[in-house]
């Protein structure tokens, strides 16, 4: 079984949404299965600690699952243009597992969810990319032969699969992002899978 790591933050639940919806891309491809993760918040107090089991959704990601995958998806909200600060916590203690090449040759994708329309999405994605480049990691993209990256006219991106939740993050993944999200994952399934039989 080829199982490709889904490691999200969600603060409203559309990151989480999109994650699901690549999950589901994911396990559409015969042979693959999809592990979702999630990281903690983080606090602006310095004694606060999470608990050890977050109280709904995905576990919290350890460093045995990047060990484990056989792929990633990356998936933050926007913060001014940037991944959350939760996220770009876990990726600055991956440091062992940079020098030790434990994701090199892995593919990746990234995906986000932003309030507004030029909110940062496309930046976002691309910063999500730096640190799995660091790693060695190969970025699989969104292609222009997915008809729904014409056709949208709220998210989605040939970076990556993005929503655009609106002002007050209410708004519903549309159709076309369902779309693209879905497809994102199927081709991060097969892209893993043709790595995985390489000579």
């Amino acid at each position: 079984m080829t199982e490709i790591l889904v490691l999200y933050y969600s603060s409203h639940g559309a990151t989480r949404q999109l994650a699901q919806l690549i999950a589901r891309g994911i396990e559409a491809v015969p042979g693959c299965s999809a592990r979702l993760r999630t990281v903690p918040r983080v606090s602006t107090v310095c004694e606060a600690t999470e608990s050890a089991v977050p109280e709904a959704g995905a576990p919290y990601v350890e460093l045995v699952d990047l060990k484990e995958c056989a792929g990633l998806a990356l998936g933050s909200p926007t913060r001014f243009g940037n991944m959350a600060a939760s996220m770009k916590y876990f990726w600055d203690g991956t440091a062992a597992d940079w020098l030790r090449g434990t994701l090199a040759g892995k593919p990746a994708c990234v995906f986000t969810s932003t309030a507004a329309m030029h909110g940062g999405n496309e930046s976002t994605l691309i910063t999500m990319m730096l640190p799995l480049l660091h790693h060695g990691m190969l970025i699989v993209g969104t292609p222009f032969t997915e008809a729904q990256l014409t056709a949208t006219t709220s998210g989605g991106t040939p970076y990556g699969p993005s929503h655009v939740a609106g002002p007050e993050s209410k708004l519903p993944i549309s159709d076309a992002e369902k779309q693209l999200a879905i497809a994102q994952g199927k081709r991060l399934a097969e892209v893993a899978q043709k790595l995985a039989v390489a000579p």
